[in-house]
């Protein structure tokens, strides 16, 4: 095992083939009370086509992290420090001018609740049309909105449609459809299947597969439900109280994961195959982030916490090609039996 300290966070993607390279990007909430720190100094790279996934309880910072990538913030939030180089051009530096062309071409969002991100007084293709018009698009703009609402298996006849004459699957679909008008190189989603059951989630993913292969376009998806991540994403980002706690391929963390807070998570997590096993939830609650405890953020909630754990805060160590921010990784660990080295 060795420390990382420089954050060349996985030996994939390579240099060539990184699409976003995320170093250190801090956001903060500026409140009565101070400041609140949401998303502290995390880094990470995705490369061309590969899907990200993220997930860790509700205020860990996830969808910050998001927002502040795509420069979608507004107060009281605001990125503190860090970067977010896209395609070499750091959005973190750029003016609201500057990204206007980057956005929907070369990047888009999908926001967690289609009712709320679409516009209710307009038809799908009256919005279609302004995303087409305001990027100045050149070709036939009934003919790419047919294309795109047939690309994500929805009948183009409900383009005529407004928000609130279709379903939740629909609506989520035609969000998805509007992120691939430009079919952009990056496209950001933020719990897009959240308000939809269990069939319409799997529908929804295998189709969001389905054109991430056709297209090649790299996804980071935010969710809180593990069994997506654990079936469509290549690797995962696991947060909590504003860091990452752990990252590496997706697989390897579900197999083994080296954090107890991941392990917390897959524990609360049913399992469809092997033997019936009870769930157990994690005790306690996340921390306040305006004042985050001193050491480890999982200090007071984890089953094998030590002395050191409230008075040390870990980095990032690095563990086979995983990521993991925990004392008991650290070089030179010694387990409560006095050897070195934690099993895992």
């Amino acid at each position: 095992m060795s420390l990382l300290r420089d954050v060349p966070l996985q030996p994939r993607p390579t240099d060539e083939d990184t699409l976003l390279d995320v170093r250190d990007l801090t956001v903060q909430y500026a409140t009565s009370s101070g400041s609140v720190l949401a998303v502290d100094k995390v880094s990470f790279t995705l490369g061309r086509g590969e899907f990200l996934g993220i997930v860790g309880e509700s205020g860990c910072g996830k969808s910050t992290l998001l927002f502040g990538i795509a420069q979608l913030l507004s107060p009281p939030a605001g990125i503190t420090g860090g970067s977010a180089e896209f395609k070499g051009r750091n959005l973190v530096a750029m003016s609201d001018k500057e990204l206007r062309p980057i956005r929907w071409a070369e990047l888009s969002v999908v926001m967690q609740s289609a009712m709320n991100a679409l516009n209710p007084v307009k038809t799908i293709a009256a919005q279609f049309r302004d995303v087409l018009k305001a990027h100045r698009f050149e070709g036939d703009i009934p003919t790419r909105s047919k294309e795109v609402m047939s690309l994500v298996g929805v009948d183009p006849v409900h383009l005529g449609s407004y928000p609130h004459q279709l379903s939740g699957g629909m609506r989520q679909r035609a969000m998805i459809a509007m992120a691939l008008l430009f079919t952009p190189d990056l496209i950001v989603m933020d719990e897009p299947t959240s308000a939809l059951d269990v069939v319409a989630q799997r529908s929804l993913m295998m189709k969001i597969k389905e054109l991430q292969r056709e297209l090649g376009f790299a996804i980071i998806f935010v969710t809180h439900d593990m069994s997506l991540v654990s079936h469509f994403s290549d690797r995962l980002i696991v947060m909590y109280g504003g860091q990452i706690a752990e990252l590496g391929d997706t697989r390897t963390v579900f197999d083994t994961p080296r954090h107890p807070y991941s392990q917390g998570l897959l524990e609360a997590f049913p399992s469809i195959r092997g033997p019936k096993v009870p769930l157990v939830g994690i005790p306690g609650s996340p921390p306040d982030l305006a004042t985050p405890p001193p050491g480890c953020r999982f200090a007071p909630r984890c089953p094998v916490v030590h002395d050191e754990c409230g008075a040390t805060e870990p980095e990032l160590y690095d563990v086979d090609q995983v990521l993991v921010r925990c004392l008991l990784h650290a070089p030179g660990a010694v387990n409560q039996a006095g050897s070195e080295e934690i099993p895992v």
